[in-house]
């Protein structure tokens, strides 16, 4: 039975940890993907004051 109890907790721990670094790898991506976006939209900002003023 203790070995069970072992087994049971060492899948649990496993399955805990690989679903952690899933969940961090998907926010680093959207995270990646939002700065992608804030940047272009930044520079786009940038070209249509510099149009504006000139």
């Amino acid at each position: 039975m203790k070995k069970y109890i072992i087994q049971a907790f060492a899948v649990l721990l496993l399955m805990i940890t690989f679903t952690g670094c899933s969940v961090i790898g998907d926010i680093f991506e959207a995270g990646m993907w939002a700065g992608v976006i804030m940047v272009v939209l930044v520079i786009a900002l940038i070209f249509w004051i510099v149009k504006k003023l000139l």
